[in-house]
């Protein structure tokens, strides 16, 4: 059966960095770097910098709504700007710059808007959301040396987005607020220790290293999904162990030097947790990664609960 993908078009400031956040996502078909909202038809780079075209830099991304709803592209989106800013984005300052949501139809626009009022009375600002939400218009594909730019520039692009300000800012943008006091009453004790002060629990005594039920294991703290039992498997090291994440955006990787050994801590995105380490030593003919995680700094969802509990569009990963 064909896929019905659907199109979803976000203007960011520089369009560099509005492509890797969605490019490696779960249901994403493509990432198209470009210039719409504008008068001149095929503009160029230059003309758009100009600020005389009316264009603005933006990604439009081809997506299966079945995999990834139109909800979660718009909440990313969020995440990666400063809403407040009318003058542009950073460093990066004109009319090309701005923040737009280009809605494709009515649907879009209502979730698009609906986000919008809750971020504005959310209390996380001190000024008015400035991202104008309006209908999509003729989009035009940017010059080819433009496209995958964080790919075909890796160091330049983690240099520029690091410079700008927008990778500071995004850091402190996506994290949730911790009270670790409130946080301490809530948690048992293992489970603190090891999302907020990098414990470990013991191998073959924590609650998941053997599971064999079906489900997805969701963040302890910011119940952003995580993994599924799907690529669960037993390593034989005593925790629970997975061969990739169910979408690599909700993780961070940091180096990690502690204990003499130099490994790879993986964190959760927006709760900023300790969730365990990623090795290169899994199935071969699965990647080749083990992603090995604390029962501790996650809850399991057995798959007949998902959907009561707000994971029903995660039941497509037991088709």
């Amino acid at each position: 059966m064909a896929t019905d993908f659907e199109l979803a078009t976000f203007a960011g400031g520089c369009f560099w960095c509005m492509v890797e956040p969605f490019d490696t996502r779960p249901g994403i078909e493509s990432v198209v770097s470009g210039y719409t909202g504008g008068t001149v038809e095929n503009p160029t780079y230059e003309q758009v910098c100009s600020n005389t075209t009316g264009h603005v830099e933006a990604v439009q991304i081809k997506f299966d709504p079945m995999i990834i709803s139109y909800e979660q592209l718009v909440q990313t989106f969020w995440q990666q700007i400063d809403p407040t800013d009318p003058g542009g984005q950073f460093h990066d300052r004109g009319e090309s710059y701005q923040t737009v949501i280009f809605y494709h139809n009515e649907l879009q626009k209502q979730i698009a808007e609906d986000s919008k009022h809750k971020l504005d009375t959310s209390g996380k600002y001190n000024k008015p959301i400035a991202t104008k939400i309006i209908p999509a218009s003729p989009f035009y594909p940017a010059e080819e040396e433009h496209q995958d730019y964080y790919k075909k520039q890796p160091f330049h692009y983690r240099s520029y987005k690091k410079g700008s300000g927008r990778e500071d800012f995004i850091k402190s943008n996506v994290k949730m607020p911790i009270d670790k006091s409130k946080l301490k009453e809530k948690l048992t004790p293992i489970q603190y220790i090891v999302t907020q002060q990098n414990g470990t629990e013991r191998p073959f005594q924590n609650e998941y290293w053997d599971n064999e039920q079906e489900g997805i294991y969701v963040d302890l703290i910011s119940r952003e999904p995580l993994f599924s039992s799907i690529d669960q498997y037993d390593a034989g090291c005593g925790w629970p162990s997975f061969t990739k994440p169910i979408d690599s955006y909700q993780l961070e990787e940091k180096t990690d030097t502690t204990h003499g050994m130099i490994r790879t801590e993986v964190r959760s995105k927006v709760a900023d947790s300790h969730l365990g380490h990623v090795f290169e030593d899994g199935p071969v003919e699965a990647g080749g990664l083990r992603y090995c995680m604390n029962s501790a700094a996650m809850e399991f969802i057995p798959k007949e609960e998902m959907k009561e509990k707000g994971y029903g569009n995660y039941l497509r990963l037991f088709k």
